[in-house]
């Protein structure tokens, strides 16, 4: 019965093209822009996450703050203390920060020089373009070497001849590093890049440039198994009794990524509900559609009646007509949603990921719209009376 059902729908919509394309815009517009938003909210989320864990997103950011005696507990010590008191953190990474000025050849240029160890690189996912990283024992004996950042070599050295040669660093006093290594270049993350940025031994910078005891900041490693935001709130509160809160600030981009998911959700939510309201519509206008079909059909359901049809099998045939257009106008609609957000990813450099959630979400409801509105046009069908369905002109 319902495989009939489901053919005499199929003919109807066939039999009045024009109205079936009019009766499915609604439901092709509403369904295509639901499964739209729901793609992109869950592209963005996934791209939003995929490049804080470039950035490391087992990462906590410590920065002393002002200069006084309670500053300088911040020293190269501190990281071993942070990992007595925390079995959340595995690793902890000193970093010694200035501006100056280097100078290639005639060209000059004012860069951030970043005094780090050689398990910088790996902890942050850093590896040579060409040439190579300096190592432990270039930090033990304070060898005067550099790693350059791409874009500050591509200034530097616009020829590509940056490794085996010489740059002068300028503070305080002139001096010369040879430079090892050149780094892939990345992209920015929040706003910080490792591509201008100019890296020596951290013991170098530490007996050339250091003029306080206090650690410029602090990279900290978040074992597995340890929430990153959670380690963070513990940290935190352990240094706002040891210091106080103004003399540093931390931060872990794990915060941004859980800040930006909570947005995009929100944000796709609210437009996949505005997009609902076309469903809606579309609703009504098939429920309009199978008034008038029912009225067009009323000889027809005389004459079904006549022959042994129950009003349970006029209600189904109504039903299943208006259940049938509707989930045919989801599928159009979900293949529509499907190639927008497919087109809209590329567009925006991001990986489409597809969701199921959204499909489940599209076709159930065209489904409930069909079966909503198509209840009433349905209903009245099985109440007609066959010999006054009969005799309808």
């Amino acid at each position: 019965m319902l495989f009939e059902n489901i053919k005499l729908a199929m003919s109807s919509m066939v039999h009045n093209k024009m109205r079936t394309f009019l009766s499915l815009l609604g439901i092709v517009i509403g369904v295509g822009s639901v499964v739209t938003v729901l793609n992109l909210g869950s592209s963005a989320t996934d791209s939003i996450t995929s490049s804080m864990q470039m950035g490391g997103i087992d990462t906590i950011n410590l920065y002393p703050m002002g200069s006084s005696a309670k500053t300088a507990v911040f020293d190269e010590s501190f990281g071993d203390e942070i990992i007595k008191q925390f079995p959340g953190i595995r690793t902890v990474l000193p970093i010694l920060s200035s501006n100056a000025r280097v100078r290639a050849g005639k060209t000059i240029k004012s860069v951030m020089i970043e005094g780090v160890t050689s398990t910088y690189f790996d902890e942050n996912m850093l590896s040579p373009f060409y040439g190579e990283l300096f190592t432990a024992n270039d930090n033990i004996s304070r060898r005067q070497v550099v790693v350059l950042g791409s874009e500050i070599a591509k200034t530097l050295f616009p020829l590509g001849d940056a490794v085996g040669s010489y740059i002068s660093i300028f503070r305080q006093q002139s001096k010369r590093y040879q430079v090892v290594g050149v780094l892939e270049a990345h992209d920015a993350i929040l706003g910080a890049s490792y591509n201008d940025s100019v890296f020596i031994p951290f013991n170098t910078y530490n007996q050339r440039f250091r003029n306080t005891s206090v650690v410029s900041s602090y990279t900290l490693k978040v074992a597995d198994g340890y929430d990153p935001l959670t380690t963070s709130d513990s940290i935190e509160s352990y240094l706002n009794n040891y210091v106080g809160s103004d003399y540093f600030s931390i931060f872990s981009p794990a915060t941004m990524v859980e800040m930006a998911n909570s947005v995009t959700k929100t944000f796709s939510t609210f437009l996949a509900a505005i997009a609902a309201i076309s469903l809606i519509v579309g609703g009504i206008g098939i429920m309009n559609i199978m008034l008038v079909s029912v009225a067009e059909r009323t000889r027809e359901i005389g004459v079904r009646k006549a022959l042994g049809a129950t009003p349970k099998d006029i209600k189904a045939q109504f039903l299943t007509e208006a259940t049938t257009l509707t989930l045919f106008g989801g599928i159009i609609g979900l293949l529509l949603g499907v190639g927008l957000s497919y087109a809209a990813t590329r567009q925006l450099g991001w990986t489409m990921n597809f969701s199921y959630l959204a499909v489940a979400i599209s076709l159930g409801f065209s489904m409930f719209v069909g079966i909503f509105f198509g209840w009433y046009p349905a209903a009245k069908a099985a109440k007609l009376d066959p010999i006054d369905a009969l005799s309808y002109e």
